[in-house]
């Protein structure tokens, strides 16, 4: 997708593969044929500019062709390089500036709590959003008020933008500082192996009485070598050569 339109947000695409592979295919309840079902769960992509691995989650089950993902990014797409409400179907949310998918999400979690729906809300943030205040705003505020079956997740890449988090932002002990907040935390989580992913999921989702978080640990460009841990394939496209070679390793 991202070769094809020469433009998109790769790296944290690939570290995000396994979370969303696990989230709609093994815990989250949807159903595709009814994307307006009022008492699905709903995920909302706080990384909104990692919409490749969105697209084609939503593709792999069943929302709309896979042969759509071809138009990524072209003009008349419904598939643009940040996501937006609706399009496609089973996109919950527009996003774009990072830092807002926490209080979207907790937003829609507190209606559905005043609606009496019992669904779930699941928020995937990346590790370079933690630096914006309105994160731990919604943080405070998903405490105070009591609110469970609301499940966020950070995906620890380490990179952000084309700089390792470290060197622009110093946040950890991330995991102390949720649990401060009056969160209930899993951290340290190996979030590309799939058996991880899914316990680590599954405790969150049955959590009560207050939010919950699990922080995965993960490689930014995971699966292609050249790609892995390296900040320029933050948001950058290969070459017709790299693209040969990242395919011949992803076989």
């Amino acid at each position: 997708m991202v070769y094809g339109a020469q433009s998109g947000h790769i790296g944290g695409s690939m570290s995000s593969t396994e979370i969303l592979a696990v989230l709609y295919g093994r815990i989250m309840r949807h159903d595709p044929k009814r994307p307006g079902w009022v008492e699905r769960d709903r995920f909302i992509m706080s990384k909104g500019h990692c919409t490749p691995v969105q697209y084609a989650t939503l593709a792999e089950s069943g929302y709309f062709p896979v042969d759509e993902l071809s138009t990524f990014r072209k003009k008349g797409t419904r598939l643009q390089g940040h996501s937006v409400l609706g399009k496609p179907e089973g996109v919950e949310n527009s996003a774009g500036a990072l830092g807002m998918g926490l209080s979207f999400g907790l937003g829609i979690r507190l209606g559905m709590r005043l609606s009496n729906i019992d669904a779930h809300v699941y928020v995937l943030m990346g590790d370079g959003e933690q630096d914006e205040g309105q994160v731990w705003e919604a943080a405070m505020a998903a405490s105070h008020h009591r609110v469970d079956r609301l499940v966020a997740i950070i995906d620890r890449n380490g990179i952000q933008n084309d700089d390792f988090t470290a060197a622009t932002m110093r946040t950890e002990p991330l995991d102390e500082k949720y649990r401060a907040f009056g969160w209930e935390v899993r951290a340290g989580i190996d979030g590309h192996n799939l058996e991880a992913v899914e316990e680590a999921l599954a405790w969150a989702r049955d959590v009560r009485g207050k939010p919950a978080l699990v922080i995965f640990d993960t490689v930014k460009g995971k699966g292609v070598s050249f790609m892995e841990n390296n900040p320029n394939f933050h948001g950058a496209a290969p070459s017709a050569e790299q693209f040969a070679r990242a395919m011949e390793e992803l076989a």
